[in-house]
């Protein structure tokens, strides 16, 4: 009887994980079906799990976009060097306060602990942003989001679980406090580094934000930018052609075929979302274990 119960909760179990599971992951086969469908098609509805003309029309038109090659390289610049930059900095600063014997370490640590309880808000930091030059650079990308105390707490957790006879064993042969970093913390820090390389890499790569209200230079402006404005042109448009039907008492006459503002967001959102989902698996064999052991001292 006991056997049979754990077997009809297994089904249970397994049943409703899976229907939880297709639920998370159709919105996305169902933006991949309609971004491979005829624009045109698809406004007639009823687009479930393939397409029903399948065409590569709105892939082509984006790719053919200037912009969308311009806005990628730097979405891609981006994010490649401002991950190694936050990486490195928050690396070193909680090396130096993972070292009981640091100077003042206590203070240092609550004088960057400070800035996360309080916020100036928005106009204060745009103020700053402006003083300090970086409204339309790049560099509002890059500079802005070097630190986090957050992670810095995350990878000084993770390097005082380190054996400390390890470190004392190469002043020994003659390190210095540098090639020890080198040539041991770093390697044994692979899956916490994997790790907080994860976390600001997606945040960089779907920042929209600073590209919408710190730069006003159309050769900046990230992809997810582009994406949030054409998003905005779309709901515009849609929102033109249902008031005209209305007041002219017919719909807006269209072309058979061909792409619309809404297949080429479908489009635009596969292309941004396709390398985060290529990326993840190589490094989610690190993610469970550098978090978990950035969190908890062992």
């Amino acid at each position: 009887m006991g056997r049979r119960q754990f077997s009809l909760f297994s089904v249970f179990n397994y049943t409703v994980l899976t229907l939880f599971g297709l639920s998370m992951i159709y919105p996305f086969i169902y933006i991949l079906v309609y971004s491979l469908n005829d624009g045109k098609d698809s406004m007639l509805g009823a687009l479930y799990f393939y397409p029903r003309q399948f065409t590569l029309d709105n892939y082509v038109q984006i790719f053919d976009n200037a912009k969308i090659w311009q806005a990628y390289k730097i979405t891609l610049l981006r994010t490649l060097l401002g991950t190694f930059l936050h990486v490195t900095l928050c690396t070193l600063m909680a090396y130096a306060l993972s070292k009981k014997t640091l100077p003042g370490r206590t203070f240092f640590t609550f004088y960057i602990f400070l800035p996360t309880i309080f916020s100036a808000g928005f106009i204060p930091y745009f103020i700053t942003l402006q003083k300090l030059h970086l409204i339309n650079s790049f560099w509002v990308y890059v500079i802005p989001m070097l630190f986090s105390f957050f992670h810095i707490v995350i990878i000084r957790t993770f390097l005082q679980g380190i054996p400390e006879e390890l470190e004392e064993s190469a002043r020994i042969d003659g390190y210095g406090d540098f090639q020890i970093f080198l040539r041991i913390i770093l390697p044994l820090s692979g899956p916490v580094l994997a790790t907080i390389s994860l976390f600001i890499g997606v945040s960089h790569w779907n920042d929209w934000f600073s590209g919408a209200y710190y730069v006003s230079d159309k050769s900046l402006i990230p992809v997810q930018t582009l994406l949030q404005q054409m998003l905005t042109e779309a709901e515009a448009l849609s929102s033109s052609m249902q008031r005209a039907a209305q007041q002219g008492g017919q719909t807006m006459n269209v072309n058979v075929a061909g792409a619309t503002p809404e297949s080429l967001r479908m489009a635009l959102l596969v292309i941004t979302v396709f390398p985060i989902l290529c990326i993840y698996p190589f490094l989610q064999k690190y993610f469970v274990k550098g978090v978990m052991m950035g969190s908890v001292k062992g």
